[in-house]
């Protein structure tokens, strides 16, 4: 490869091993017949920060990618070239069913389109995608994002959990490429399925500098000099949120933000009322992925409280933990052998129980109050990146596309 690729209609320019985004729209046309990549998943690929990076990598290689994403239509057509995005219509209900028209619908879409790889950004549109690239004589994309047969929903339902191993251990092996979030999920796919080891794409965002900001307090309707603790992304069940609203009615000296949205937050909010934190405990509406950092910025510590429910909250390394260290934020996470691995190596926050109400509610107390260790703690933050760095890790997925994609003859 080149030391310089250049987009210069899509403004989005590769220079050795860093990429710079100049833009963040993506376009929203008619589909194409014929593609480089069938890119999909089923989430809105707008406010997937992984999906962005990667498809952004993709539109500086030139390539011509289709998106296939649930989410609601584009209010204003966009135009710029090389993005392209069909909206799939989210089937309702949930179950098999679900998961069946699901497959269904982005088969059909993928069948639709000649391209020289299709990217199954996620375990539930997999199928589809190597029954797209089987008719097509296409290449595929695996990203396990998640240990997805031990995810919490499959947590006490061994049925459900053995359903999606079988769906996994049959489709994986058609993958040209997989990649995953952490080095634990990588090792478990490569001994569960005897694959070489997946490509780690570490969740972190690209390297920038984030200036401090009173963004959040602002939108909260909160005093400039207020000690902001954060909680962004979605609200879900075991993944904190309920353990850290009761913390609150112990803490003092701090307000708890929840930026995000998610199913558990409408009783997130009834929780709230019911113990009368309305003045300690904020919800805020979630932004776009690119307008993030800046209001995460203006937080004084960031929390990511996974519960030790299934494998996949013991092996995750979620966005938000690189999105805080970004910002320059210590962050209290939970015990967990990934997070910890990253917390206590480079020494920029904190690791708790989040099922132990003392333990969490201690921690926090012990951070807020200490504003020499959090600044400690900040000034250790840069240093995450390099290690956990995506101008590293997407050299390596630029490769494996232009590997990819020379076999299937496009130079």
């Amino acid at each position: 490869m080149s030391s310089r690729i250049t987009n210069h209609v899509s403004r989005i320019t590769y220079h050795e091993s860093r990429i710079t985004y100049h833009e963040s729209r993506i376009s929203f046309l008619l589909p194409m017949q014929t593609a480089d990549v069938v890119f999909s998943l089923t989430g809105d690929v707008r406010r997937n920060t992984r999906a962005l990076k990667q498809l952004r990598a993709l539109a500086a290689l030139g390539c011509r990618v289709e998106v296939l994403s649930f989410g609601p239509p584009p209010a204003t057509p966009v135009r710029e070239p090389g993005l392209r995005l069909q909206i799939i219509d989210q089937p309702p209900g949930g179950g098999p069913r679900f998961f069946a028209r699901v497959h269904h619908r982005y088969r059909q879409a993928a069948q639709a389109i000649q391209a020289h790889v299709y990217h199954a950004s996620d375990l539930y549109t997999l199928p589809a995608m190597v029954a797209a690239a089987r008719r097509h004589g296409g290449r595929v994309v695996y990203d396990a994002r998640d240990c997805y047969p031990h995810v919490a929903a499959t947590a006490g339902r061994p049925w459900v959990r053995r359903t999606w191993q079988a769906v996994e251990r049959r489709y994986i092996r058609h993958a040209d490429a997989v990649l995953t979030v952490s080095e634990s999920i990588a090792d478990h796919l490569a001994a569960a399925y005897i694959l070489p080891p997946p490509l780690v794409l570490y969740n972190a965002p690209p390297f920038q500098h984030v200036p401090r900001t009173d963004a959040l307090q602002t939108r909260a309707g909160l005093p400039p000099e207020t000690t902001v603790i954060l909680h962004q992304g979605q609200m879900r069940q075991d993944r904190g949120c309920a353990p850290l609203v009761v913390a609150m009615t112990r803490v003092r000296g701090a307000v708890l933000v929840f930026l995000g949205d998610g199913p558990f937050k409408p009783a997130l909010v009834q929780q709230v009322e019911a113990a009368g934190l309305q003045d300690r405990v904020r919800f805020l509406d979630p932004v776009p992925p690119d307008h993030l950092l800046p209001l995460t910025a203006s937080a004084d510590i960031g929390v990511t409280l996974l519960e030790d429910t299934c494998l996949n909250h013991r092996y995750a390394l979620p966005n938000k933990l690189f999105e805080y260290l970004m910002a320059g934020l210590p962050v209290l996470a939970s015990d967990l052998p990934e997070m910890r691995r990253v917390i206590e190596s480079h020494d920029v926050g904190r690791v708790v129980n989040p099922s132990d109400p003392d333990a969490l509610a201690g921690a926090l107390q012990e951070m807020i109050d200490d504003a020499p260790a959090r600044a400690h703690w900040r000034a250790n933050t840069s240093h995450v990146f390099e290690t956990f760095s995506w101008e590293k890790a997407s050299q390596h997925f630029i490769r494996m596309y232009q590997h990819l994609l020379s076999k299937q003859g496009r130079s």
